[in-house]
């Protein structure tokens, strides 16, 4: 906002100098003041821009809208979206109004019909787009006091609300209100290619709308050819041979012609002939699959399908999760988004683009016997999202019903369910789960039952997680994809495990003596007698080696605690070690002195050793998924680590200050915990998962809260999705056995629902009058 007093002729000059300058004119408005003057600088904008700067301005004008999505991330697709100046939003309708009253000078939406520029139908969607958007728009300011333009996650729920959307089966009154405004962004495209089909045959637009120059036209397949996109000589086409409306997308696939704006404007108008007898039709059904599973980025002709309206017409259940956002923290983009999204990483990992981020992934791809049914797998995964159960379960029944329709035998259409159904297996095993206890993977193995099943659900889970968002995938989420690949491997390839416990552990003490080689036998020796088997099976030889030095250091200058700190870029974590006296509540007062550093712990395997010591090894990332590696910040936790151990470190009362300084856009959304106690997913140990909302703190509470009722842990394994945390414990008694007895799994459940919502009394942990803690500690 702002104001200066101009000559008209400087007013002009500035217009053709400054496309913002040149809007303001054409939206110039008598207020008050000298009338002639008004008009005079109407006669010299008249005659000396809008006369002679027609091309320029709207080249102009389309140049500052292609910057301003590039700035809001040229997806309208986004959770968060700016509804002003976002893709699809009010200032796209501003756009192409200004563009059409400065050729036109049209000066209301009617006027475009008169003009010829839109049809009456086409009028309709423009007024209704502009109404909703500035209902919301006004909404929104109204209910924050202020101006914003971006609709977060704290506003949708309360603007769903004021605006009556209300809950249905499946989807809820804020997610029905984010699929409303999905849909209109969505109209907002289609406006705007139907404005530019028209300037484009009106000659109006030079390259910037792709007009090339005149040469002779030709055709492929029955589509012409102009410039260089496809469209069709009339729309009778359409209405003839409706399939053609999804051919003409495979052949712009083959050819890498893009599609002209009057096609789509035809197929706009006939999208209802789409019908059974279409979807059904070979040639359709093969012009979608060579799409489909194309390795040459099919995810730009499947974006164009889906932004005409063809893909949800020709594929119905695709239809339903069009513009399908869900109300997290997790998922980035809406499901129909995700899922091409998701196709287009998968054909870059084929071509081979993404080999130094997946090299497995891009290894296994080349080998598999199921090709096609990958790509069917990873389209339809959540195809069933919004309908009220576990989609799953939905969408395998999807799946059984449509990959015949598609040309898929039984067999391929048998492992499209399967993956399917199974799509979450790998990674819930992978992140929720101790991959050193052997019961996990062979349960793991027991449902996936074959190699080539095991390397599509690889690849499929891969570019699932990647697809989700920025910043969702990492290192540290790789390498337990890996880890969890290559021991199944060996299961599943030779029928059982290759080697046995004894020789397992072994053959890594043999590996860590050779990276020893500078110690003499004798301390080598006494160091691997130190160590229980469980130590040598959960770690790997990297570990194994920092873990003994940190010993060896720690014990020859006398201290009392020994940190080690080492970040692995490749895993985008950062492995922290500790080495001190084995004492109580150690696992609870480290996780705090992590909550407080701001670290966030991803993973954490306890030990103790033989003469009573701890041994705890910890991976940490930043609270934005990448590694903890500021050096000040490290130091800084090394300090914290130091002084927890020692306990001088009032962990309780700074988390609470910390937590309640927090004041986030996210605290809309609501978790109901969840406590589930498995005795059988491990042969030696309790297995405790909780579900809860994220907050700081929360695993420094629930660590707490085991501590106080006597319970061991010796693995750890933190997940989170979004605002939700899942936060799983491999857990004994005193003695070493599972907990049993309904009474004492009640209390547990009780006491852990409790400590994620923070209500366990600040006070320091219950001294133990005399012993060690035995297997690890909590």
């Amino acid at each position: 906002m702002g104001q200066a007093v101009r000559s008209p002729v400087d007013c002009v000059r500035m217009a053709r100098e400054d496309v913002s300058v040149n809007t303001s004119l054409l939206e110039r408005r008598m207020l008050a003041g000298d009338q002639a003057l008004y008009e005079e600088l109407g006669r010299l904008y008249q005659s000396s821009v809008r006369e002679v700067r027609g091309h320029q301005f709207v080249d102009e004008k389309l140049a500052e809208r292609d910057a301003r999505h590039d700035r809001m991330g040229d997806s309208r697709y986004v959770v968060e979206p700016n509804l002003k100046d976002g893709k699809g939003g009010l200032r796209d309708l501003h756009t192409l109004f200004w563009i059409t009253r400065f050729l036109y000078d049209v000066h209301l939406p009617k006027d475009l019909v008169a003009e010829g520029i839109l049809e009456e139908d086409e009028l309709k969607t423009f007024k209704k787009a502009e109404s909703f958007l500035w209902t919301v728009r006004v909404s929104l300011h109204f209910l924050v006091g202020r101006a914003q333009e971006r609709l977060t996650f704290d506003v949708q729920l309360e603007l769903a609300n004021r605006l009556n959307y209300r809950d249905h089966p499946g989807l809820s009154g804020v997610e029905r209100f984010m699929k409303h405004y999905f849909l209109v962004a969505k109209q907002v495209g289609d406006l705007t290619r139907v404005v530019c089909a028209v300037l484009e045959a009106r000659h109006q637009k030079n390259t910037l709308f792709s007009l090339a120059n005149w040469r002779p036209r030709r055709s492929i397949r029955g589509f012409r050819v102009d410039g260089e996109r496809l469209t069709v000589r009339n729309e009778q086409m359409f209405i003839d041979e409706p399939r053609k409306m999804v051919e003409i997308f495979a052949v712009a696939h083959e050819t890498g012609y893009d599609i002209h704006p009057n096609a789509l404007r035809y197929m706009g108008r006939h999208l209802g002939l789409i019908d059974r007898d279409v979807r059904h039709d070979f040639a359709a059904n093969k012009a979608f699959m060579d799409v489909l599973t194309s390795a040459n980025h099919p995810e730009i002709n499947l974006r164009r399908m889906n932004e005409a309206g063809v893909f949800g017409k020709f594929v119905p259940d695709f239809g339903r999760i069009v513009a399908q956002m869900q109300y997290d923290m997790y998922h980035h983009y809406t499901v129909d988004e995700h899922s091409i999204h998701a196709l287009g990483l998968l054909a870059r990992i084929e071509r081979g683009e993404l080999k130094d981020e997946h090299p497995l992934s891009t290894d296994l791809i080349g080998k598999l016997v199921s090709r096609r049914v990958l790509y069917m797998a990873v389209f339809l995964h959540d195809i069933a999202k919004g309908r009220g159960g576990d989609h799953s379960r939905i969408g395998e029944r999807v799946a059984r019903k449509l990959c015949p329709r598609m040309g898929l035998t039984p067999s391929e259409t048998d492992l499209v369910a399967w993956l399917v159904r199974w799509h979450l297996l790998m990674s819930q095993t992978a992140f929720k789960r101790d991959l050193a206890d052997r019961k996990t993977v062979l349960d793991f193995c027991e449902a996936v039952k074959s190699p080539e099943r095991l390397k599509l659900l690889l690849i499929l889970t891969v570019v699932d997680i990647r697809a989700v968002g920025p910043g969702v995938w990492n290192g540290w989420k790789g390498q337990l994809l890996r880890d969890l690949y290559e021991q199944a491997e060996e299961v599943l390839v030779a029928g059982h495990a290759v080697s046995g416990r004894r020789d397992r552990v072994d053959g890594k003490k043999k590996d860590l003596a050779g990276r020893l080689a500078d110690w003499p036998e004798r301390d080598r020796d006494s160091h691997m007698g130190r160590l229980h088997d469980s130590y040598w099976i959960s770690e790997d030889g990297d570990t194994h080696e920092h873990n003994a030095r940190l010993i060896r250091k720690t014990e020859q200058a006398g201290e009392e605690v020994g940190v080690m700190v080492s970040v692995n870029a490749f895993q985008d974590m950062t492995e922290v070690s500790v080495f001190t006296r084995d004492r109580p509540g150690l696992f609870a007062r480290l996780s705090g002195a992590f909550a407080v550093a701001g670290a966030n712990v991803m993973d954490g395997k306890i030990h103790t050793t033989s003469d009573g010591k701890a041994l705890d090894n910890f991976r940490i990332q930043s609270p934005d998924g990448s590694a903890y590696s500021d050096p000040r910040k490290l130091a800084e936790l090394e300090q914290s680590i130091r002084r927890a151990v020692v306990n001088k470190l009032p962990a309780e009362e700074k988390l609470k200050r910390k937590s309640d300084g927090i004041k986030s856009r996210t605290a809309v959304f609501k978790v109901e915990p969840l406590v589930i106690v498995d005795n059988r997913a491990s042969n030696r140990a309790t297995v405790i998962e909780v579900n809860a909302r994220d907050r700081v703190g929360l695993l420094y509470d629930l660590t707490r809260a085991l501590s106080r009722m006597r319970l061991s842990i010796f693995s750890a394994h933190v997940a989170t999705y979004g605002e939700r945390a899942v936060d799983v414990f491999y857990v004994q008694d005193l003695e070493g056995q599972k907990i049993i007895g309904s009474q004492r799994i009640a209390n547990i459940e009780r006491k852990l629902m409790a400590a994620t919502k923070g209500q366990l009394p600040l006070s320091h942990d219950v001294r133990r009058k005399g012993g060690q803690l035995a297997h690890g500690r909590s």
